[in-house]
This record gives C-alpha cells, sequence and structure tokens, in this order.
C-alpha cells in the first residue's frame, strides 16, 4: 500500500466523507492525531517511533548500496546490478520525501501544503513508491531468464539492456503519477491539501487509486513470486542432476548463485511486505468511523482496531525502502567485499577471508591457485 492510499484514508476521515462525524466526536480543538492518540495510542506510537528508526537505517544505508552497485567493477558484467542501484537511489528518494508526510500526519506539522507544491509534491512523492516493485518485477524476470533459459542469457541479460529497462519503467512510473497533480490541490477551507472540491463526490480518485495500487502493488509482486517459483523449480532441478549438468547453466558459478539468492530474498521480502499492506488498505470501507459521540457506536472500535493493525502493517512496509543493506551483506559475498573496501580499503585489502587474503597477503585482483610449500603453507601464485 503506497503512502498515498494512506493520505486518501486521512482525507476521507477528517476532509470529505466523515467531517461531520469527526466534528461531532472530536471538537474543534483537537487535532486528528490527538484523536487517534487518545483512542487508538499504540498505533500513533508505532507510526513515531518506528518510522525515525527507519529513516536512521535506510536514509544512510541506501546512497551507500547505490554506490556499491553502480560501481564500475560491480556493474561492468553485471546486470542485477544496474536494477539494484536504481532499486537504492529509489527507496533513498521516497525515505526523504515520507519525511514530510510523516511530520504532516504523525506530528500535525505542516509541510506541503500550498498552491502548486500539493500537486508537485504528490506527483514526485508517489513516483518512487511505483517504481520500486517495478524494478523488483524487472530483475525477477532477467534472472528467470539467466537461470531457465541459459542460452539466450547473453543476448537479454545485459547492462545496456538493463539501463534501457530501468529508463522505461522510469518514464512509465511518472506517467501513473501525473494524474496526482490532477487528484490532489490545496484546499482554502482547511488548510491542506485535498482531492480537487470538483472530485469530492467523483468516484475517480478511488478508482484510479485501486487500479494502480492492484496493478503495482498486487499483481507486479505476484508475478514477481511466479517467477521466483520457477526459478527455485529450475534451480532444484538442476541439483538434483548432479554438477555435470549444473555447470554449464549455472552461468557464472558461485558468483551467479550468491546473485540469485540476492534477488530470491529481495523478491520475497518484498512480497512479504507489500501485500499484505495492499490487502489492509483494500479493507479500509469495512472500518469505517462511528456515528456520534465516542463510545455510543460500537464501530469505533472496530475503527481503532483497524487503525492500530493498519499502522503496523504501515510500519512493516515502510521497511521495505530501509532494510535492503542487510539482505545485500548476508546473501552477496561481492557485495561485503566492496562495502569491507569502501568503508576500510587498507585494512579490508589485506585481511578477512571476503577479500581473497591467504597468510595476511591479498590475493585481490589477481588469478591464483593455492599451493603447498614444504607441506605447510599456503602461497599465492600467478595462474600461467
Amino acid at each position: 500500500m503506497t503512502s498515498t492510499a494512506t493520505d486518501d484514508a486521512y482525507v476521507s476521515m477528517t476532509v470529505d466523507v466523515n467531517m461531520t462525524s469527526f466534528n461531532e466526536s472530536v471538537g474543534e480543538a483537537e487535532s486528528v492525531m490527538d484523536f487517534y492518540a487518545k483512542n487508538a495510542p499504540v498505533g500513533v506510537a508505532v507510526d513515531r517511533i518506528m518510522t525515525p528508526i527507519f529513516y536512521f537505517i535506510g536514509i544512510p544505508c541506501n546512497p551507500l548500496c547505490a554506490v556499491i552497485w553502480l560501481g564500475r567493477e560491480t556493474r561492468k558484467s553485471n546486470s542485477s546490478a544496474i536494477y539494484l542501484g536504481a532499486l537504492s537511489i529509489s527507496h533513498t528518494v521516497f525515505l526523504i520525501l515520507h519525511i514530510f508526510i510523516e511530520l504532516h500526519y504523525a506530528w500535525g506539522i505542516k509541510t506541503f501544503d500550498g498552491h502548486v507544491t500539493c500537486e508537485v509534491y504528490y506527483t514526485i512523492y508517489i513516483l518512487p513508491q511505483y517504481l520500486a516493485p517495478l524494478l523488483v518485477l524487472g530483475f525477477t524476470v532477467e534472472r528467470y531468464i539467466a537461470v531457465c533459459h541459459p542460452f539466450v542469457k547473453e543476448r537479454y541479460c545485459t547492462v545496456r539492456r538493463a539501463v534501457v529497462v530501468v529508463l522505461a519503467l522510469l518514464g512509465f512510473c511518472f506517467l501513473l503519477s501525473c494524474p496526482q497533480a490532477y487528484l490532489w490541490t490545496y484546499d482554502e477551507n482547511y488548510m491542506m491539501c485535498n482531492h480537487r472540491e470538483s472530485l469530492h463526490n467523483s468516484d475517480f480518485p478511488r478508482l484510479w487509486t485501486w487500479v494502480t495500487e492492484l496493478f503495482v502493488f498486487g499483481i507486479a509482486p505476484l508475478a514477481a513470486l511466479v517467477f521466483n517459483v520457477l526459478v527455485i523449480r529450475e534451480i532444484r532441478s538442476i541439483t538434483t542432476r548432479g554438477p555435470a549438468i549444473m555447470a554449464p547453466r549455472g552461468s557464472g558459478g558461485g558468483q551467479n548463485q550468491a546473485s540469485t539468492m540476492t534477488l530470491l530474498a529481495i523478491s520475497f521480502y518484498l512480497i512479504c511486505t507489500w501485500l499484505p499492506a495492499t490487502i489492509v488498505y483494500s479493507l479500509e470501507r469495512e472500518f469505517p468511523m462511528g456515528e456520534g459521540k465516542r463510545g455510543t457506536d460500537p464501530a469505533w472500535d472496530r475503527h481503532w482496531t483497524y487503525f492500530t493493525v493498519r499502522k503496523v502493517v504501515e510500519e512493516v512496509t515502510l521497511s521495505n525502502s530501509a532494510c535492503y543493506f542487510f539482505i545485500y551483506y548476508v546473501t552477496g559475498k561481492h557485495f561485503r567485499i566492496r562495502f569491507k573496501r569502501l568503508m576500510c580499503p587498507q585494512r579490508c585489502l589485506n585481511s578477512g577471508s571476503d577479500s581473497s587474503s591467504i597468510n595476511g597477503r591479498s590475493c585481490t585482483n589477481k588469478q591464483y591457485m593455492a599451493v603447498r610449500s614444504n607441506g605447510y603453507n599456503d602461497t599465492c601464485v600467478t595462474k600461467v
């Protein structure tokens, strides 16, 4: 579920549909978040505590991941690095823009409300959210081709083609996000960003949100799941047929397998974090605000429970934009090597098993083999 969908829900709860009921229950002096803090304190606390933690993790780690994946040594023969680098940049942009949403809705601090800024902000804000699942689908399809159709891998899984696909997806997502400039504008009556007055009685905003949410956050992750299952089945089939069959199909040996493991982990993580949010968002209308004063209508209790569950799920979804670094580090040997070189170039080049050193001497950037010297020590020698 995108945060634009979250914004739609806030608008429908506080401005458009239920404003009369909200005013009767809250009173003019109480803000929206004060209202929820009193009645659903766990949901508000989760929002206010967990979100800054994900900012602290994701905002520095995502640019670091982009530097590693888009570095010349990593990307020169690894088309998946293009997708992962673009994904890291997309997550960085999203988290920075999400700060304004968090200040606005969780803390009641005005940030982007204003003429023109509402339209521009929502157009830019939704773009990286659309882009991330499609990038994951893109490299999932590429990995499917590499593993299940290895004889056409050299044709379709190239760095040049990956760059073209990423740019095409960026353009497509921009077209999908442009209608946000039409949906949103500054409402002078409530002094906040709101759907245009001409759309208050129209089904277009909800219809457009449903179509884009279903496609980007429903169909795309499910399609990635299908391709992942096919890849896993093929890897299992190759493994059971033995090393003689696995060698030509592996296309890169251990390095390719590590890359496949990384991409599978990322893809499954996206599926597990986005699909629950899509389901929760789809149930929004089943838990509306109650009528009249608080406590007089059982619908209020259901609404507050839904709000709490929704906030927890939203934080799980937000983790998808902040925590990929840990997946890269755990599953990717090449990523670990590049990270160590970047963070401690001298020490890591001369020590550590990941830098291919033996007895404290680095064998990095050499083709070597281990031989016995007097039957005791391993020595690096250059292959002829």
